[in-house]
């Protein structure tokens, strides 16, 4: 079965990957997981005309090519705007990919994964959607777009997953919509991972945030945080770690407080620097008030054996629920604080939450993830492959178009 993949995912072209092409964050790592489930993927994907990226990840897989579409140009409103004849540009290919296509796949929130999701209805193609936002969280009419068409749209032909969590399912009026949740982990990563913390006796203590740098995203919380941490916990730094358009206000803000010695601003980096960071770390700390649907770095940091301090959002209160972590009921300064104190100043607390962590963390894999999607589109669809000839194993190729 041939698989296309329509996402607003941005790439561009790479030397150093087979297909031609690389991309960042976890995206790269989910395709070539699911690759493995199909004869033959097609990702089709905005494409930015210029390399130069110090961190990117090859985009990879068993037999996936990479069909480049030109950038969509424009951000917000611009975006929106432009998006239609961004479309009329780019026809001929999406149109192409359409053709060649047995089932189609688009991750939404997103224009391009959009556009896809509406081709796929259009020509009758066998659709499994998934939605990465906050199921939970509509705000605008293009979310509440999305959750009608996956709960109308969901049969026994068409898959529609939600990312995220919970005791009952995502939805009252299609029960068979289900949850899925979000990984760039392998087993074997997992297993290298985990470790008891706090084993660096004498070592001051490292206080981590990842994310995007905005507001909501709650970094600049963590900031405001320092200067009563440190008055309990001596030596206590902080890193944080991601780019964005708040990251010179952060700056700033840490300047202002006196705790620019205290925070270290890594920028934007790669999977394995983060990974780096986050073992070397003590406490993660993610007091977001945005819109999360299952953030990949709170596991990340729970399989390096880090006590997780979050906000009540989404999926996060049953991930860390149970001693794998500390939620918040208010993602306030204060309130950050004090868990981050109680986790440094009690050793038999951190050590329960860390183990926990490690524990609940395991169960989080990529080949779990890709499984479990395979079980789901194996029902809608039958078998995903066509079978083996001969004795040999099953030959792994990637391709540039």
């Amino acid at each position: 079965m041939n698989l296309t993949v329509y996402s607003h995912k941005e790439c561009w072209p790479s030397p150093h990957a087979a297909t031609g092409f690389a991309t960042d964050g976890g995206f790269a790592f989910q395709m070539q997981a699911l690759s493995e489930l199909f004869d033959r993927t097609t990702l089709v994907v905005p494409c930015v005309r210029h390399g130069g990226r110090t961190e990117e990840t090859p985009l990879e897989g068993h037999r996936l090519t990479v069909r480049a579409l030109t950038s969509v140009p424009g951000t917000g409103l611009v975006r929106r705007l432009l998006f239609p004849l961004w479309v009329l540009r780019n026809a001929v290919p999406l149109l192409r990919t359409v053709a060649e296509a047995d089932a189609i796949h688009t991750p939404i929130p997103g224009d391009v994964g959009t556009v896809g999701l509406m081709l796929a209805w259009v020509t009758d193609r066998r659709l499994f959607v998934r939605h990465c936002g906050n199921w939970f969280h509509r705000r605008t009419t293009a979310e509440w777009f999305w959750a009608w068409f996956m709960e109308r749209q969901r049969n026994g032909r068409n898959v529609m997953l939600a990312t995220g969590g919970g005791s009952r399912p995502p939805s009252v009026r299609n029960p068979r919509l289900r949850w899925i949740f979000s990984t760039s982990l392998t087993r074997g990563e997992l297993s290298r991972l985990r470790r008891r913390r706090r084993e660096r006796a004498g070592d001051p203590p490292r206080v981590i945030i990842v994310c995007r740098q905005v507001e909501a995203k709650g970094a600049g919380t963590v900031i405001k945080a320092l200067p009563e941490i440190v008055r309990t916990v001596s030596g206590v730094h902080l890193d944080v770690v991601g780019d964005g358009p708040a990251r010179v206000t952060f700056h700033r803000l840490a300047g202002d407080l006196g705790m620019a010695d205290r925070v270290t601003f890594h920028g934007a980096v790669g999977h394995e620097r983060v990974l780096e960071l986050l073992r070397r770390a003590d406490v993660f700390c993610f007091p977001t008030r945005s819109s999360e649907g299952f953030p990949k770095v709170v596991l990340e940091a729970m399989a390096c054996g880090l006590p997780v301090i979050a906000s009540r959002v989404s999926v996060l209160p049953t991930l860390l629920g149970g001693g794998a972590g500390i939620v918040l009921d208010e993602p306030s300064a204060h309130a950050v604080a004090r868990a981050v104190q109680y986790c440094l100043r009690d050793p038999a607390a951190y050590a329960r939450l860390s183990s926990r962590a490690i524990h609940v963390a395991q169960d989080f894999s990529l080949e779990r993830w890709a499984g479990d999607i395979g079980s789901e589109l194996t029902r809608a669809w039958g078998p995903l492959q066509q079978p083996e000839i001969g004795h040999g194993t099953r030959r792994r190729a990637s391709t540039a178009r």
